[in-house]
């Protein structure tokens, strides 16, 4: 993969086909890559972990066309993952570790100190203490994060660090998220079974299935209303492999969104407005945080559900497929993605 602190429209659309091509299975010069490159081209700034020119874990910027790309925490002392933008855009959360760390693709959220930084990734500050504040999660307003301890999800004042409220966890065991309309939490569970993603009242803990069997990492859509999630289903041969699904917050219906044959698809997250996915495509299961990440992918969601190449066996599943353009762009894990004006050069 390209390794460029800064590259041209020209390059990164040319690029694009040549990546993208994978997905559209029409060939190197498939024009609809370079048109959604050029359609996402301005649309804000995609933050996400790589490794940096020293080897560690950084924290990256990028246009969502991969152009304009750079390491805003560029540390050679410590690994850093896990950056998600505040709901005003301002500040930014994620997890730095100490150097060498392997950084475990389940329980990241338990490792590490928080830190909040200014959105180009300025004024860091640590917030606590090695392995506290375990999987944070921005509050609609900022002002608060949710936390998964063993003691409970903890709703946390950032200001005062005084703890608001308690809720049992519920079997809730990782990835805890909250909903942008500061109702619900999701994350992944021991419900039943485990590797079951669930949905959280933040106020009073009632807890309802949204998807269950080999379902993790889950976020939400800009509605609150729908959750997005990769899921390994059952009745592939062999361990099979992971898509990329949505599911209502009721656990009513689940549909895909994107895969393929041979690979596993992770960090999935949504543009501010739902018009877009992100995504990780990695040839291994995990999402690749243990080695160097996987190539984060870009794919409109009016195209879905898509797959890509030939994917036999998908495409049985989900005859409904179709053919998208995909965007592939650099080597990273956990993208997050914003629309406000920030680190422009």
């Amino acid at each position: 993969m390209m390794n460029l602190q800064k590259i041209t429209l020209a390059t990164v659309i040319v690029y694009g086909c040549l990546m993208g091509s994978w997905a559209c299975g029409r060939g190197v010069s498939d024009p609809r890559v370079a048109q959604l490159a050029g359609e996402v081209r301005d649309k804000g700034w995609i933050v996400y972990t790589a490794r940096g020119d020293n080897g560690t874990w950084d924290l990256f910027l990028m246009r969502p066309d991969g152009s304009q790309r750079r390491n805003i925490t560029n540390t050679s002392n410590y690994e850093e993952g896990g950056p998600r933008f505040s709901p005003d855009n301002k500040k930014l959360l994620y997890r730095r570790f100490v150097k060498d760390t392997v950084i475990d693709h389940d329980k990241w959220g338990f490792q590490g100190n928080l830190m909040i930084a200014d959105s180009d990734g300025s004024n860091p500050v640590q917030i606590g203490g090695d392995r506290e504040y375990p999987w944070a999660s921005w509050s609609p307003d900022g002002e608060q994060v949710a936390c998964l301890t063993l003691k409970g999800i903890q709703v946390i004042d950032l200001k005062t660090k005084q703890i608001v409220r308690t809720l049992p966890r519920q079997g809730i065991y990782q990835q805890l998220c909250w909903s942008p309309d500061g109702q619900w939490f999701c994350g992944v569970a021991n419900t039943r079974i485990m590797w079951t993603v669930v949905r959280m009242n933040a106020q009073t803990g009632k807890l309802n299935i949204v998807h269950e069997f080999q379902s993790c990492t889950p976020d939400w859509f800009p509605d609150s209303k729908h959750i997005i999630f990769p899921c390994r289903p059952s009745g592939q041969k062999g361990y099979g492999f992971t898509q990329l699904y949505m599911g209502d917050g009721e656990g009513k219906e689940t549909r895909l969104i994107f895969g393929e044959d041979g690979y596993h698809i992770y960090g999935g997250a949504l543009s501010p407005d739902g018009k877009y996915v992100l995504f990780t495509r990695c040839a291994q299961d995990g999402g690749g945080s243990e080695k160097s990440g996987a190539p984060i992918c870009v794919m409109r969601m009016k195209d879905a559900p898509a797959a890509a190449g030939q994917s036999v066996a998908l495409r049985k599943a989900h005859p409904e497929a179709t053919d998208a353009p995909v965007l592939q762009l650099i080597d990273g894990w956990e993208p997050c993605w914003t629309y406000a004006n920030i680190g422009a050069q």
